[in-house]
């Protein structure tokens, strides 16, 4: 218990939180607030002093009964739960203390959470029938450690909010992690009286704190050492420029903004593609950093791709501004342990002691990367925090009193919409400033997400391009001259993949790069056979999905990165295949694309890959952009079943963009963006001259359709989330227990909505029924444990599985020892492949380099 409250003190200074806020959340006096804090966390192991854990131990057990402890009757070993035994003993032994009743109520419900999840009931945690001696003992041990480390002051009367309680949990969870391990705090006394053995604890935690080969805890550091700084010299600083370079109008603009700011802001930003939003939300950050003493930054992005993309470009502004001063980065995603880059920072896989910016080990275990100073993830590690998981309150607080960044907050269905809602008002209560980032939101969205962080309407209205700020001055805002894009056409076609195949054929013969992004993996899949052998000699064919294993994709996206990022080497004729993966935030340019229908705001997210950046020469046949549109003919009705884009965005917002679009050949950027979303996303969108019978399935039907289920899924949200404005005791109530990433908890919480899936390990199976890793890769015994080189590597080829007929088979599978027995392929199932095939169930599940995984009918193959 010392072990642990002297970690906590050392923690709260390594990464310190406002001390007026603490002070206020749990009702003490400014100068006492660390010591009570940290005092309070100690206490979450006191229920280990009761028969039924120390019979757990039996040389413990032996050594309590010389010392008096009798353990009969048998009943009293039934309670063994010494999380719930915190929970049922500390109340008593706080009231003695003179301690208020409501606030011990909060406190002992935060310390006892340290296993994962909140106890609000506790009926059979406390030992019954046991010898009066165990209370006797466990009163002397209360008495010994409150006399050690209790400040002299009380708190107020008050009860505690249900922010200050997980706040609490989630410090006392990491400082547990750290006190409890044996390695760095060797079980025994280390001096004559208790406070000498605190003081000395405290020591050890600073240096396990500190210390790279231990924890490597950056302290806190303001990364903007000159306030005064103009924003033309911060974005030349930031993108390492050795000539001055102007800041864009829409950074010039929210740098104004935050410059008259006060007190933790919510900054939203809408604007076009290629505008420096990225740059802006460093920029941000930089200024509310040194303005509100932030902790750090966290960067949420929609997919693992573009958490990658963004996590290079966090790297190379950490780098920037932190000089040589240590600071801890890390990629918060489940493919992070696959990226090069995370490898060499990682110090446990070799990285170099000169280097200042790292990725600690210890931050990138599970629910830990979040805790790092700085951080880019998926938006999903966020909204974990906001829903009853495994130790979701340790998420919490690694955001608290962050600047947070949700970049294209546009692109989430009403179900992940309403988590980050209610992730909103999390942030705000844990004084966070947040940045919102979108190419342009639904109004309906926009109004949601300010009313998240309690701005009600009237909503001012700015004509887009805007940046709007809300802070303790009120809302404010402004909006921009963009840069001029030049004007795109926009021109159908049928939405077979043979007139497709056709048009990406002749697009190509006349040169340069170019893209088709289709809605589902199959389609590029069987494009992408259409196309292999039909393409003039010397193009470049790439396919780009979410069906290769983890470390060929991120190959992939690499090499599409080369070929059409901003420094890539073009080469004279190239076509990519791409699903939604190529859709946000990666920084690609195409001369020409073809795009399945998709709602309006993702195919301008689309469009907006076309011509991205300034070239010299493009190809004569694509001097004007130009979007061609599967599915967008004026004759008939897009086919939503075939295709299965109604499956993957629904048929009403698909329906809608196909009448309106009709009428908009040619879109001018950026002043057409907001214009057309809202057109779409309006509740009675004015729809043109259309047959009656298109006009009732689009408005009787489809729409009517489209709501229920947006209802529905908002619902859903809102029942599994914990809203910060409960209280303690009833925040839990009927919200379900569920599993976060690969947990096997028997129910998930979700933060998408979707198909039931599980992360696959693709493996080759030889004669001997050995397994390999590739098909001319050496064998391994599935019935014998692997050795951590060899796990990483499995791990590496990790695929996400969600076709209903192979999850079932891969369930069944008995488990083996090389998974089971390894943490970081417990929660992995085997797809085990001859000659790389699986036949269950009616298909033929196929596993190749060109194609990545495929489906396909046994009477088909």
């Amino acid at each position: 218990m010392l072990d642990v409250a002297a970690v906590a003190s050392a923690v709260l200074d390594y990464s310190p939180h406002p001390p007026q806020q603490l002070a206020d959340w749990f009702g003490l006096p400014v100068p006492s607030v660390k010591r009570w804090l940290a005092m309070l966390v100690g206490l979450h192991d006191f229920g280990k002093a009761i028969p039924g854990f120390q019979a757990k131990w039996e040389a413990g057990k032996r050594a309590d009964q010389q010392a008096g402890l009798a353990f009969l009757p048998e009943i009293c070993l039934a309670a063994d739960r010494h999380d719930l035994a915190s929970a049922a003993l500390l109340p008593r032994l706080l009231l003695a203390q003179g301690l208020p009743a409501d606030w011990a109520a909060g406190v002992v419900q935060a310390v006892s959470a340290h296993h994962g999840f909140n106890f609000v009931d506790v009926q059979g945690a406390r030992p019954l029938h046991e010898p009066d001696i165990w209370q006797q003992t466990r009163q002397q041990i209360f008495t010994a450690y409150w006399q050690t480390l209790a400040p002299a002051s009380l708190p107020q009367d008050q009860a505690l909010s249900l922010v200050a309680v997980q706040w609490l949990a989630g410090l006392t969870s990491v400082c547990d992690w750290i006190g409890s391990n044996s390695e760095w705090f060797p079980a025994g006394e280390r001096a004559v009286t208790l406070d000498g053995h605190f003081a000395l604890a405290r020591s050890i935690a600073w240096r396990v704190l500190s210390e790279r080969d231990k924890l490597g805890w950056p302290p806190q550091l303001a990364l903007l050492q000159q306030p005064a700084a103009s924003c033309d010299a911060l974005i030349t600083q930031m993108l390492g420029s050795k000539v001055p370079v102007s800041a864009r109008p829409l950074q010039r603009l929210a740098d104004t903004l935050l410059a008259r700011g006060q007190g933790a802001s919510l900054l939203l930003v809408e604007a076009p593609m290629g505008e420096g939003k990225t740059e802006l939300a460093f920029l941000a950050s930089l200024r509310l950093q040194a303005r509100e003493q932030h902790r750090g930054l966290y960067l949420a992005l929609p997919t693992q791709a573009t958490g990658n993309a963004i996590f290079e470009r966090a790297l190379q502004f950490l780098r920037a501004f932190a000089g040589n001063a240590p600071l801890d980065i890390q990629l918060a995603h489940g493919g992070a342990a696959m990226n090069e880059t995370v490898t060499r920072l990682r110090d446990i896989w070799g990285a170099s002691r000169d280097e200042a910016v790292v990725s600690a080990a210890w931050f990138a275990q599970k629910r830990r990367g979040l805790l790092s100073p700085y951080a880019v993830g998926t938006v999903d590690q966020g909204l974990f925090g906001v829903m009853n998981v495994k130790h979701h309150f340790v998420r919490l607080w690694g955001l608290a009193n962050k600047v947070v960044v949700l970049d294209e907050v546009h692109a989430y269905d009403a179900y992940t919409s309403s988590l980050i809602e209610t992730l909103l008002r999390w942030l705000k209560a844990l004084g966070c400033s947040v940045i919102l980032m979108s190419a342009t939101l639904p109004e309906a969205k926009r109004v949601a997400l300010l009313r998240a962080w309690g701005i009600g309407s009237p909503v001012p209205d700015y004509p887009y391009p805007r940046v709007m700020l809300a802070d303790a001055q009120g809302v404010r805002g402004d909006t921009f001259t963009p840069r001029r894009q030049a004007p795109i056409a926009v021109s159908g076609l049928d939405e077979s993949l043979d007139s497709i195949a056709s048009l990406a054929l002749a697009a190509v013969r006349d040169g340069g790069c170019g893209a088709v992004i289709v809605n589902t993996v199959d389609r590029a899949q069987q494009l992408y056979r259409r196309l292999a052998d039909q393409l003039p000699i010397g193009t470049v064919l790439q396919i780009f999905h979410a069906r290769f294993p983890a470390d060929e994709r991120q190959a992939i996206e690499q090499a599409v990165l080369a070929t059409f990022g901003a420094k890539g080497q073009r080469p004279a004729r190239a076509l990519l295949l791409a699903t939604q993966v190529a859709e946000q935030s990666l920084d690609i340019d195409f001369d020409f694309l073809i795009s399945d229908l998709a709602p309006v705001d993702l195919l301008l997210q689309r469009a907006g890959r076309l011509h991205r950046h300034q070239r010299d020469e493009r190809p004569a046949a694509h001097q004007q952009p130009h979007l061609h549109v599967a599915g967008l003919l004026a004759e008939r009705l897009p086919d939503l079943q075939t295709t299965a884009w109604g499956k993957v965005y629904g048929d009403y917002l698909c329906l809608v963009t196909w009448a309106i679009l009709l009428q908009e050949p040619l879109w001018r950027l950026p002043e057409d963006i907001d214009r057309l979303v809202q057109a779409v996303y309006a509740p009675w969108p004015k729809l043109p001259a259309l047959a009656a019978d298109i006009v009732q399935k689009i408005e009787d039907v489809s729409r009517i359709e489209h709501q229920a289920l947006t209802n529905l899924h908002a619902q859903l949200a809102r029942h599994i989330a914990i809203d910060p404005r409960e209280l303690p005791e009833y925040a839990y109530h009927d919200k379900p227990h569920g599993a976060d990433e690969d947990d096997t908890l028997a129910l998930r919480n979700q933060t998408r909505l979707g198909s039931d899936s599980v992360t696959a390990i693709p493996l080759w199976v030889d004669g001997a029924g050995q397994w390999c890793l590739q098909a001319d890769s050496p064998s391994f015994n599935p019935q014998l444990p692997v050795s951590d080189a060899l796990a990483r590597q499995l791990y590496a080829r990790q695929l996400r599985i969600a076709n209903p007929v192979l999850l079932k088979h891969l369930l069944a599978q008995a488990p083996c020892p090389a998974f089971a027995d390894h943490p970081l392929l417990a929660h992995c199932q085997p797809l085990l492949l001859q000659d790389g095939v699986c036949s269950v169930g009616g298909i033929k599940v196929m596993l190749t380099p060109d194609l990545g995984l495929q489906y396909c009918k046994e009477t088909t193959v």
